[in-house]
């Protein structure tokens, strides 16, 4: 009866285990940490390039700690989460080298491109986005 006691205790607690993991960033979309290094925007709530670069740079700034020059890089552009099913996500890196594909500087901002990449102050700035979107209501 102890054993089925605690092996239920245990699958109630291994769900919120892996919440707890989960980043909400302040545009409502979550990021899950992949490991050290990567972690994963899921789109949500309408969102676009714009809200996902925010996201991935609060969350590299304000949780991982991560000086506002670190450079953020594409992994894996949009497309099925790897971290959740039936879910679209976009797996980002600090390691320029876990970045495959063109890791040029780009003027345009996308989440469809492996390698593509900005510096962490740079993708911040998306989120005054969402301020000015509060202000014109």
């Amino acid at each position: 009866m102890m054993r089925k006691t605690v092996l239920t205790l245990l699958c109630l607690m291994l769900p919120l285990q892996a919440a707890a993991q989960a980043y909400r960033a302040e545009n409502r979309l979550i990021v899950v940490p992949l490991t050290a290094q990567e972690f994963e925007v899921i789109e949500d709530h309408g969102a676009g390039a714009r809200h996902i670069w925010c996201a991935a740079a609060e969350f590299a700034q304000d949780v991982l700690g991560l000086p506002r020059e670190e450079r953020l890089f594409i992994k894996t552009p949009r497309g099925p989460s790897v971290s959740g099913v039936g879910r679209t996500g976009v797996v980002f890196t600090t390691d320029p080298e876990r970045a495959s594909g063109d890791r040029g500087q780009s003027y345009s901002v996308t989440i469809n491109r492996a390698g593509e990449n900005l510096p962490s102050h740079h993708a911040r700035q998306f989120c005054l986005d969402r301020i000015i979107e509060l202000r014109d209501f």
